[in-house]
C-alpha cells in the first residue's frame, strides 16, 4: 500500500501542476480580452456620439450650445449613458445567473462599500475625464491614461505601505516617457485645437483609475467578480446621471439640461445602438480584467489589460477610420512606438518579466504574486 502510494503521489502532484500552470494561462489569456474589449468599447462609444443627436450637438447645433456644454457636459452624458447601458448588462447577467439577491446584499456590507468607494472614482471622475479626452484629443489619450497601473503602485506604496522595489520604479519611468512621446505629438504645429487640453484631462483619467484600482482590490478579494463589476457599473451610471449631470447642468446655468439631453440622449435611436455596444463592450472588459486577476494575480492581470493601450487606438482606428471612414484616426508612428514602450513597461511594473520564461510556474507565481 505505501509503495502504491509513492507512485501515486508523484503522479496527483504532476497532475496538479498541470491544472494550476493551465488555469494561469487562462487568466492571462482572460485579461488581455480584457485590454481588446477595452479598446472596442472606446471605439463604439466614440462611433456612438457621433451618430443621431450627437451629431447635432457637435455639429448644425453646435452654436446652440455653449463652449462648456460641448466639451464637459456632453463629455458626462456620452459617459453616464455608457455606463448606464453596461449596469443593464452586468445586471441582467447576475440576473440570469440567479445572483440579483447577492448583489443586493453585498451592496450593503464592508467589501460592497469599498466597491461603490471605487465606482465613485472610477466613473464620475475617471471615466468622465477619458470621455472628455477622447472627444478632445481622440485616441491619442488612450495610451495616457494606460499610466493608471503605474499610479497604481505609487498610490499602493503611499496608502498601504506596499512595495514599490527598483524593478517597479523603472517600469513607472518607461510609462511616463512614453506618455511624453506621446503627447510629444500635440506641440506639433497640426495639432487639433484642444488636444493638448484633452492630453491633460486623460491624465485625471489616470490618476483615478489607479486610485481605483488599489481601492478596489481589496473589495474584489472578498466578493464574486461578477457582483464586484455590477455594483462598479450600476453606482457608476446613477452618480452619473444623478450626480455629475446636475452639477455640470447647473454651473452651465441651467439645471434643467441635464434632465432634458439625457432624455434625447437616450431615445436618440442611431447613437444608441452604438452606445448599447460600446457598454456590453465595457461591461466585458471589466468583469474580464476581474476574472482574470482572480487567476492570474492581480500585478499580472492589471499589466495584461493595460495592454488596451495599444488596442484602443488600434480598434479605434479599425473601426472608426476603416469602418466607419472618418477621417483623423490614424496614428503617427511614434504613438505606436510609445504604446508598445507603455505597455513593456506596465509588464515590469507587474512582475519580473524573465518569469515568464522560466520552467518552475510554481515559483514564477510565487514572485508575481509578491
Amino acid at each position: 500500500m505505501n509503495d502504491e502510494a509513492r507512485v501515486a503521489n508523484p503522479s496527483a502532484v504532476a497532475a496538479k501542476k498541470k491544472l494550476t500552470s493551465q488555469f494561469f494561462k487562462k487568466g492571462i489569456v482572460i485579461a488581455l480580452f480584457s485590454g481588446v474589449m477595452y479598446g472596442f468599447y472606446s471605439a463604439f462609444l466614440t462611433l456612438g456620439m457621433s451618430k443621431g443627436v450627437w451629431a447635432d450637438w457637435y455639429g448644425v447645433n453646435k452654436a446652440a450650445l455653449s463652449a462648456f456644454v460641448i466639451t464637459y457636459l456632453l463629455g458626462a452624458l456620452g459617459s453616464a449613458v455608457n455606463d448606464t447601458c453596461s449596469a443593464g448588462w452586468a445586471l441582467l447577467n447576475v440576473g440570469i445567473k440567479g445572483k440579483l439577491g447577492d448583489f443586493f446584499r453585498t451592496i450593503k456590507s464592508k467589501p460592497g462599500r469599498v466597491m461603490i468607494l471605487a465606482a465613485l472614482v472610477g466613473g464620475p471622475i475617471s471615466s468622465t475625464a477619458y470621455v472628455v479626452g477622447l472627444q478632445m484629443a481622440g485616441s491619442i489619450v488612450i495610451p495616457i491614461t494606460a499610466l493608471c497601473p503605474a499610479i497604481g503602485a505609487i498610490l499602493g506604496r503611499l496608502l498601504f505601505k506596499q512595495q514599490l522595489n527598483k524593478r517597479m520604479m523603472l517600469g513607472i519611468a518607461i510609462c511616463v516617457l512614453s506618455s511624453f512621446m506621446i503627447g510629444s505629438t500635440s506641440i506639433a504645429g497640426d495639432a487639433p485645437k484642444g488636444m493638448f487640453l484633452g492630453i491633460c484631462i486623460a491624465f485625471i483619467a489616470a490618476l483615478g483609475w489607479g486610485f481605483e484600482g488599489c481601492v478596489a482590490g481589496y473589495g474584489t478579494s472578498m466578493i464574486d467578480y461578477e457582483i464586484g463589476i455590477t455594483i462598479r457599473q450600476v453606482i457608476s451610471g446613477l452618480s452619473n446621471l444623478l450626480i455629475l449631470l446636475p452639477i455640470f447642468a447647473l454651473m452651465a446655468g441651467n439645471i434643467g439640461l441635464s434632465a432634458n439631453l439625457a432624455t434625447q440622449a437616450f431615445t436618440s435611436g442611431p447613437a444608441m445602438i452604438w452606445i448599447a455596444i460600446a457598454g456590453f463592450c465595457a461591461f466585458i472588459s471589466y468583469m474580464s480584467w476581474y476574472r482574470g486577476n482572480s487567476m492570474c494575480g492581480a500585478a499580472l492581470g492589471m499589466a495584461c489589460n493595460g495592454t488596451y493601450s495599444f488596442w484602443g487606438p488600434f480598434c479605434c482606428w479599425i473601426v472608426l477610420g476603416v469602418f466607419a471612414g472618418m477621417k483623423g484616426w490614424a496614428l503617427p508612428p511614434i504613438v505606436w512606438i510609445a504604446a508598445v514602450m507603455m505597455v513593456f513597461g506596465i509588464l515590469i511594473i507587474a512582475m519580473n518579466p524573465l518569469d515568464l520564461f522560466r520552467k518552475g510556474r510554481g515559483q514564477g507565481e510565487q514572485k508575481i504574486a509578491s
